[in-house]
């Protein structure tokens, strides 16, 4: 599998590539974007010492300076500060104007690294090289990127589009499990907002839980139709004024569970689970969707070995409260995403609070 998807965009169009052994091949595909010399890398140290050498040595054959700047992994660690960190080895390198950030990382380090691009002498070049399920899917594509306020998600951030995205399958070989399935969590969503088939294909697979159960033709497919799904949103609607709102699925009261709970309790991927749960379930209550749909929604969910309750402890009134931190809240109305059928959805910002608070409700752990 080797193949290009098409990001079309009004100003700066560019192009993921998936290419299996493609980190090896990095240097070459940026020298085709025609990029100044000056490369910074910016990376996590577990995911430096596995993939630093091998995008350093192809950069370095095509003639690039390549700098590198490690930071710690983790949600938690998607601050302002850590960007500094990028900035300060960013000012060591003399990275210039016509100079290249580049993510090797999951979707926080992709987060972090555009943003700094974004910022650095007012934008500079920017390449993602995803290395997780969940950044190659959804957080590399799109030019969103940002850091974390204590009080909320993704709050501090800029539209940063990249000059590339290159996707090597093989680093997933590497993943930690639970790194995978968060991955799935953004999969699913896909299939609920935009590809029914993508969803029939996964509801046909015995197991999604691990990469190694899943045959490979899927795992293309997963691949493919998923960064196919973004791209084509992202394309209608670059800074989301309206059709790209819908890529938040599941996202709305995920956002809030990950922040309630300091990010350290669940990832990224588990929360979207949660939320997709509790958005079907809304949608359910509203006379919106069937409840047969909400329930294959559910399986699937399940069958990615994801969660489906709200982990121990959560209070539901803070969870309703946290949701107007949302970055989507408008005229102080919640703006929720909510499923019509499998591959359609709906935006919309009338969803009552005790509707919600009745679905939190039923949704608690029971220990």
């Amino acid at each position: 599998m080797a193949s290009v998807i098409s990001v079309n965009l009004p100003q700066q169009s560019y192009e993921i590539a998936l290419a299996p052994g493609g980190l090896d091949k990095l240097g070459e595909y940026m020298t085709n974007l025609k990029l100044g010399k000056k490369v910074l890398i910016v990376s996590n140290p577990t995911l430096f010492k596995h993939y630093g050498e091998r995008a350093i040595g192809s950069l370095e054959a095509a003639g690039f300076e390549v700098a590198s700047c490690t930071l710690p992994p983790g949600e938690r660690y998607k601050t302002l500060s850590s960007v500094q960190k990028i900035y300060d080895k960013a000012l060591e390198n003399r990275i210039e104007r016509s100079s290249t950030m580049v993510a090797l990382g999951g979707g926080v380090i992709g987060d972090m690294t555009g943003f700094a691009a974004a910022t650095w002498l007012r934008g500079i070049n920017f390449v993602q090289v995803p290395t997780t399920l969940l950044s190659m899917v959804d957080a590399s594509i799109g030019g969103k990127t940002g850091v974390n306020h204590p009080q909320g998600k993704n709050l501090i951030g800029a539209f940063h589009q990249p000059r590339l995205v290159l996707i090597d399958p093989e680093v997933l070989k590497t993943l930690p499990v639970r790194e995978f399935r968060a991955g799935m969590a953004e999969v699913i969503k896909y299939g609920i907002i935009w590809d029914a088939q993508l969803f029939s294909e996964m509801e046909q697979s015995k197991r999604l839980d691990q990469m190694r159960y899943i045959k490979p033709e899927l795992v293309d497919s997963i691949l493919t139709r998923s960064c196919q799904a973004k791209a084509d949103v992202v394309s209608k609607d670059e800074k989301e004024a309206g059709l790209r709102a819908i890529l938040n699925y599941g996202h709305t009261i995920g956002h809030a569970v990950e922040s309630l709970t300091g990010y350290r309790i669940v990832n990224h991927g588990e929360a979207v689970a949660i939320g997709m749960v509790a958005a079907g379930q809304i949608a359910v209550e509203l006379g919106m969707w069937q409840k047969e749909e909400t329930e294959r929604q559910d399986l699937l969910i399940q069958k990615a070995g994801l969660p489906t309750q709200l982990p121990s402890g959560l209070d539901i009134d803070a969870i309703v409260d946290a949701l107007q931190l949302d970055k989507k809240v408008k005229a102080g109305k919640v703006r929720f995403i909510l499923p019509t059928q499998i591959g359609t959805v709906t935006i919309t910002d009338e969803v009552p609070s005790d509707t919600i608070k009745q679905v939190l409700q039923r949704m608690i752990t029971v220990e």
